[in-house]
C-alpha cells in the first residue's frame, strides 16, 4: 500500500511538469482533428441509421408517444444524437489510450527513469512490436467485453462498475508493459507481473474511474451536442491527461518494484557464496591452528619444566 501511495503522489506531481503538459497536446490535436473530421463526414448518415433502428422498436415508439403526452416531445429529437455520441465514447477512449501509449508513455517512462532511477540498468526485454501486439490484443478483448456487457449498463449499479473495470484492465495491460519494456528483462517482467498483479490491476481500475470524469461532459445532453466542436477536444484532452497520469503512476510503481526485485535477487545470489568463502578461508589456515588448546598446553613447549 505504501508503494501505491508513494507512486500515486509522485505521478500527481509529475503531471505538473512542463514536458508532460506539452506532450499531452499532441494526442489532443490528432484525436480532435480525427474526431471532428469523422463527425463532419458521417454524422448525418449515422443519425439516419440510428433513427431508422429506433423506429423499428415498438418500445421506443411508445416512449416517444408518452413523452409527447406529458409535453416533453422535444426530447426524442436528441435521442438519436445522444446515442451516436454514446456509441462513439468507447472508440474515442480506446483510440486516446493507444495514442498516449504510443506517443507519450515512452517519454513518461524516460522522464521518471532519468530523474528517479538514473542507475537502473536497461535490459530492454520489451519491444515496439511486442507492445503493439499486446495493445491490439488487449484492445480487442476489451472491446468484446464492452459489447457483451452493454445491456447490463442499463442496471444502475453495474454501469458504475463494469466500464471502469474494463477500462482499468485495458489500462493495466497496456501501461504495465510499456513501463517495463525498456528496463526489465523478459524474465523480470513476468516475475513482476506475477508478484504485483493485484496492485497493478488496482492502479488500472482507479485510473478507469478517473477516466469517468469526461463523462460529465458527455452527460450534458443537448448542450454537448450543440457545443460538440468545442467539448469533444476538451473531453479528449481530459482523457489524455488521465492516461498520462496513469502512465506516470505505472512507471513509478513498476520501476521501483524492478529496483527492489534486483536488490532482492542480488542478495539471494550472493548469500550461497558465503559458506563457500568460509570454507576457502578455513582451507588456507595452517594445520597447527586447528590443534586443541588442551593438547597445546600439554606439549613440551608449554610445560614449565621445559623452561629449566
Amino acid at each position: 500500500m505504501s508503494s501505491l501511495l508513494d507512486s500515486f503522489w509522485r505521478a500527481v506531481m509529475y503531471c505538473l511538469h512542463p514536458r508532460v503538459i506539452v506532450l499531452s497536446i499532441l494526442p489532443v490535436v490528432i484525436m480532435g482533428a480525427l474526431s471532428l473530421t469523422v463527425g463532419y463526414l458521417y454524422w448525418e448518415s449515422a443519425l439516419i441509421a440510428v433513427r431508422a433502428s429506433l423506429e423499428s422498436y415498438e418500445l421506443v415508439n411508445a416512449m416517444v408517444h408518452w413523452l409527447e403526452g406529458i409535453g416533453l416531445g422535444g426530447l426524442h429529437l436528441v435521442l438519436a444524437p445522444a446515442l451516436v455520441l454514446f456509441l462513439a465514447i468507447p472508440l474515442i477512449v480506446i483510440a486516446t489510450l493507444l495514442f498516449v501509449a504510443m506517443f507519450m508513455a515512452p517519454s513518461m517512462v524516460a522522464l521518471v527513469a532519468s530523474r528517479r532511477f538514473p542507475q537502473l540498468e536497461r535490459k530492454r526485454g520489451g519491444s515496439l512490436p511486442g507492445s503493439i501486439m499486446r495493445s491490439l490484443g488487449s484492445t480487442l478483448l476489451a472491446t468484446m467485453a464492452l459489447v457483451v456487457t452493454v445491456p447490463l449498463w442499463l442496471v444502475p449499479p453495474l454501469v458504475l462498475i463494469l466500464p471502469p473495470l474494463i477500462w482499468g484492465w485495458l489500462t493495466y495491460r497496456v501501461m504495465s508493459y510499456d513501463a517495463l519494456a525498456d528496463h526489465a528483462s523478459r524474465e523480470e517482467r513476468e516475475q513482476l507481473f506475477r508478484e504485483n498483479r493485484l496492485p497493478l490491476l488496482g492502479i488500472g481500475v482507479l485510473s478507469g474511474y478517473l477516466g469517468a470524469a469526461p463523462s460529465l461532459l458527455w452527460a450534458s445532453g443537448a448542450m454537448f451536442i450543440a457545443m460538440a466542436p468545442i467539448l469533444v477536444p476538451l473531453a479528449i484532452w481530459i482523457y489524455t491527461l488521465v492516461f498520462a497520469f496513469s502512465s506516470l503512476w505505472f512507471a513509478h510503481y513498476c520501476l521501483a518494484a524492478l529496483e527492489q526485485l534486483r536488490k532482492r535477487n542480488s542478495a539471494f545470489t550472493q548469500a550461497p557464496h558465503a559458506p563457500a568463502a568460509t570454507d576457502l578461508i578455513v582451507d588456507k589456515l595452517p594445520p597447527d591452528s586447528f590443534q586443541h588448546p588442551a593438547s597445546s598446553l600439554g606439549s613440551p613447549a608449554a610445560r614449565p619444566d621445559s623452561l629449566s
